[in-house]
């Protein structure tokens, strides 16, 4: 397996002014063509720290991936570093100072000093072209070990691996093939579903690995293995898959990288159904997941976000006093709203909640993390408590996927 090491280089990453996305990013497209991330480093704006670094990547991996610091200010020190590094002198390579010469002038800048110094690469150094920006991709090696150097600003990044690293690796190493396989679960804890499925993980064959991969309110489970090709790999994991499906059908609700909100807005759309949302404790979530779905205006008609009890009762037409006998937050309640929105608003479905998202309101009969979801549509309503925990911001999320689920689940049983 070919080992692979990820640093990024830059102050803002390190005190939190920005977040690192490019490790994330690269470490799943060198997973896909089989190079595994041993580690993935962030170091400062320091030559000293950027050369222990790079020192230190070379005796772990067989490939190393920069990148930051390779911009024209004065504060971008990469350059110089790894020039000291691997013994070489800093020189115009004459094509990337064509690039950018030709860059500018369309744009109509004239080219400076700092420009210029953009071209400025180790003289011992593989040029990889930036299609995508100014600084080029070098490419060194030390020891038998692969250094590339790229740009941190992400879609230069991003656009530099795609053209080149891919292919020098593929002719540098022998790549095994990677595959990995995620199923997505809902309505059932980490720990109760690794119980329910611990005969099939305690059989699976030895070259599948299986990772639990929790979430607010949704579960995956990843199944990875490698193999000469993909082919033999997905071969593998597709059998596993399958007897899967057979024990747990009624909590998978999608694969990799599928949304519950998509999900739901494609069977909306398979049965020509429209749908709103009657929200209180979600705030008007439901709705901002479903409406992030482009074409979601063909089903989604619209949502009251119905917070107060006076909202309840005029607008949703909630008796006073089922709120006053059960509380906002009650079986009783939400699904008298989603009564009221699907009058309200002509729909054939609709979803509603009610909860106490917490930290406080809190009360020994119903504390924080009491949350009531109803779905239904003119002729069938069905609800669930769900007792969530303390955190409000993890409360409202777990609140919009279940009621999604719930609503899937719902079509599915009753169209």
């Amino acid at each position: 397996m070919i080992k692979a090491e990820l640093i990024t280089i830059g102050d803002e990453i390190l005190i939190g002014q920005i977040i690192d996305t490019n490790s994330a990013w690269l470490a799943t497209q060198l997973n896909s063509i089989g190079v595994k991330v041993y580690q993935i480093t962030s170091v400062s704006d320091n030559s000293e720290h950027i050369i222990a670094a790079l020192d230190e990547a070379k005796n772990r991996a067989d490939v190393v991936l920069v990148t930051g610091g390779l911009g024209p200010t004065k504060d971008d020190i990469t350059k110089p570093t790894i020039s000291k590094y691997f013994n070489s002198q800093l020189v115009i390579h004459q094509p990337t100072l064509d690039f950018i010469t030709d860059r500018l002038t369309k744009r109509g800048v004239k080219m400076n000093k700092i420009n210029k110094e953009q071209a400025l690469v180790p003289d011992n150094c593989t040029v990889l072209s930036n299609n995508h920006g100014s600084a080029p991709c070098m490419l060194l090696k030390k020891d038998n070990t692969l250094f590339f150097f790229m740009p941190g600003v992400p879609f230069e990044m991003k656009g530099i691996y795609t053209d080149h690293i891919p292919e020098v690796l593929k002719k540098e190493f022998s790549l095994k093939s990677i595959y990995h396989r995620t199923i997505l679960t809902q309505g059932i804890a980490e720990s109760i579903l690794a119980e329910k499925i611990s005969d099939w993980e305690d059989n699976l064959p030895k070259n599948i690995n299986l990772a639990y991969l929790p979430r607010p309110g949704i579960v995956r489970l990843r199944l990875s293995t490698t193999a000469e090709n993909e082919q033999e790999s997905e071969q593998t994991v597709s059998k596993e898959v399958e007897k899967l499906y057979k024990i747990i059908p009624e909590f998978i609700f999608g694969e990799g990288e599928d949304k519950l909100e998509a999900i739901v807005g494609m069977l909306l759309e398979k049965e020509n159904l429209s749908m709103a949302t009657a929200e209180s404790c979600t705030g008007g979530n439901i709705a901002a997941w479903i409406t992030s779905i482009s074409g979601s205006s063909s089903y989604f008609k619209g949502s009251v976000v119905a917070y107060d009890n006076s909202i309840k009762e005029n607008i949703l037409k909630v008796d006073s006093a089922l709120l006053e006998k059960h509380g906002a937050v009650s079986q009783q309640v939400v699904e008298e709203m989603v009564k009221g929105i699907i009058n309200l608003f002509d729909v054939d479905c609709a979803i509603a909640t009610s909860g106490i998202a917490g930290p406080t309101a809190g009360t020994p009969e119903k504390p924080v993390g009491t949350v009531w979801i109803a779905v239904g549509n003119k002729t069938k309503i069905l609800s669930n408590k769900y007792q969530f925990g303390d955190n409000r911001e993890r409360n409202i999320e777990r609140t919009v996927i279940s009621g999604l689920n719930m609503l899937r689940e719902f079509i599915l049983d009753s169209y």
